[in-house]
């Protein structure tokens, strides 16, 4: 019999009201074993569905999606419209494919340049993620591994597509079970939108909330992605949803809840950044993200939280809170209190 943790990773169906799937998408993430796709009927008869979001690309990928449109009676072909509520890897991964297979169109925000300019110039990523590095005190001896490492990396996408129409804020998806407002939510990515049902007073959130708390910002994109975020919050919250379908985990119905301990837990780490600049500066962001969130830096964590806390820094500087030195010296300072 499979284990819990192997059947984690199976691909699934299921209907969450008529009209409206999940889609449940393998990663092979530690921690993060699934993204989620939601499928929505198009209007009209036979007129096919909607695909919002794609999982990430691997060489089961695609598959996999097939298996999991098939357990509840679809086929990718089918596709009228994929829309995608952000440009990451396990949200955008297989559009190429999808829209190879099926001809659709297909549905972004315009600042999409974090992930497509990547595909477009991949080398350029990689020197600017070894840059991210520098400025966050990693030692020239790992930024050279990371180079090198960095350039066996599989990318995680199909391939390069970019969208037939552009998703901001005044857009409409029809579907069979009512219109679905765009509401731009940037801050997990400059290209994050949120999609909203008024008369079901359903949000279809993408990662701007999920059923537990997981924050990530894209560091380098735009000035500041912690306002932003904590801004496309409010925005969210006047909503009043009263069910949430997030891009990872089940959909839950406490919207206001999960809101506010995202909120809360951003504006704790905002805080305990500053404590920690505070009581440890000058200092790199390397050497008080252990400090900051209570563990060491690995392979698999240190891509996440030099991005999480690169941009809580930032944020700090434009308050005039922190302050940092130059390229030789990328240490940060508090600025002393008034």
């Amino acid at each position: 019999m499979p284990s819990p943790a192997t059947e984690r990773q199976q691909p699934r169906g299921e209907r969450i009201i008529p009209g409206l799937w999940r889609l449940r998408l393998p990663l092979p993430w530690s921690g993060i074993p699934h993204a989620n796709a939601w499928v929505i009927d198009a209007p009209g008869e036979d007129a096919g569905h909607i695909l919002f979001d794609t999982g990430l690309h691997t060489d089961e990928s695609f598959a996999q999606l097939v298996e999991a449109l098939a357990q509840i009676g679809k086929r990718v072909e089918d596709t009228r419209l994929l829309v995608c509520t952000h440009a990451h890897v396990d949200h955008y991964g297989q559009a190429k494919s999808v829209v190879d297979a099926a001809g659709c169109e297909f549905w972004m925000h315009p600042r999409h340049e974090h992930m497509t300019e990547s595909l477009k110039d991949p080398e350029r990523l990689l020197e600017q993620r070894v840059a991210v590095g520098r400025e966050s005190g990693v030692p020239e001896e790992l930024l050279q591994y990371y180079r090198e490492a960095g350039s066996a990396e599989k990318p995680g996408v199909s391939g390069l597509v970019t969208p037939t129409k552009d998703l901001v804020d005044g857009v409409k998806v029809e579907t069979a079970v009512g219109d679905w407002l765009v509401v731009e939510t940037p801050g997990h990515a400059p290209s994050h939108v949120s999609l909203f049902q008024p008369e079901r007073r359903i949000l279809l959130a993408g990662d701007h909330i999920l059923g537990r708390v997981a924050l990530y910002y894209d560091y380098g994109w735009t000035p500041d992605p912690v306002e932003e975020y904590l801004s496309s919050l409010d925005r969210v919250e006047n909503l009043d949803a009263r069910l949430c379908l997030p891009g990872h985990g089940k959909s839950f119905t406490d919207v206001r809840g999960h809101i506010e301990a995202h909120r809360d837990t951003a504006l704790g780490r905002i805080e305990r950044v500053e404590d920690v600049v505070r009581a440890a500066g000058p200092a790199t962001a390397i050497e008080m993200i252990p400090e900051i969130y209570g563990r060491p830096l690995n392979k698999e964590n240190a891509g996440w939280l030099i991005s999480e806390t690169m941009c809580y820094l930032r944020h700090l500087e434009h308050r005039g809170i922190v302050t940092r030195g130059d390229d030789e010296d990328p240490r940060w300072t508090a600025v002393p209190r008034a």
